[in-house]
């Protein structure tokens, strides 16, 4: 049975991998067991466990406005941990799994695909895109910019007028397993739609909210890559 060590194990998508039935081991790492922002922690761990892939997952994300207000605590987490990461895996080819997002995509025009340009539109975005670059430096990995919520739709209110990519963390961990053994990069989402209309299926008190330049209002992107492997 191969082994997925995952970082960040107490994060709200690791909550959800937990549950899911596949063949692969996970082993799931809290930050007080495993500090990406110490070598010697991320060598002991995976001495001891001898995973074949990294799932990371551990890193700083909510609320976003503290990757404006704190940006060395954005900077330690997201872009030197992930570093450490993929220096220790480069040395053992140990497989990479890096979560980024699709907000490192201007928002200017929509239907992004994985080769078109990237220039993240704040803050939390270029901490990824950061750390993205760490990762494709090494070839053993694969990226994946997630556009992912939790179930149910926890907003009460959501832009109408803003395109995205939303998917449930449960149906993304169903494709992870599918696309784990790939490497490059993926977009990963749902159908093309606003953050309203995917969230009034759950919640049907969900107010709409409209973008005035906060927001870039075409973040969507296309999952042409995604959906021919999976066919």
């Amino acid at each position: 049975m191969k082994k997925i060590l995952v970082t960040g194990g107490e994060s709200r998508f690791a909550k959800v991998l937990k549950n899911i039935k596949t063949s692969y081991k996970f082993i799931f790492c809290g930050k007080n067991q495993l500090n990406i922002n110490k070598p010697k922690s991320i060598q002991r761990i995976i001495k001891l466990y001898k995973p074949n892939y990294v799932l990371h997952l551990a890193g700083l994300s909510r609320p976003m406005k503290i990757h404006d207000t704190n940006i060395a605590k954005s900077i330690t987490l997201n872009i030197i941990g992930t570093s450490n990461l993929v220096k220790e895996c480069s040395q053992r080819n140990i497989k990479l799994i890096y979560f980024s997002t699709n907000y490192v995509y201007a928002g200017s025009k929509g239907n992004y695909k994985e080769t078109d340009p990237v220039l993240p539109w704040c803050n939390y975005a270029w901490s990824k895109l950061g750390g993205e670059c760490a990762v494709q430096m090494y070839k053993n990995s694969l990226i994946l910019r997630v556009c992912m919520t939790e179930k149910p739709f926890i907003h009460k209110k959501a832009y109408a007028n803003v395109m995205t990519n939303f998917i449930y963390h449960e149906n993304l961990a169903k494709l992870l397993i599918k696309i784990i053994n790939k490497k490059g990069v993926f977009n990963i989402g749902g159908e093309k739609k606003s953050p309203y209309n995917f969230g009034i299926k759950e919640n049907k008190k969900i107010k709409k909210l409209y973008s005035k330049g906060e927001f870039p209002l075409k973040q969507d992107m296309n999952l042409g890559k995604l959906k021919k492997y999976l066919n």
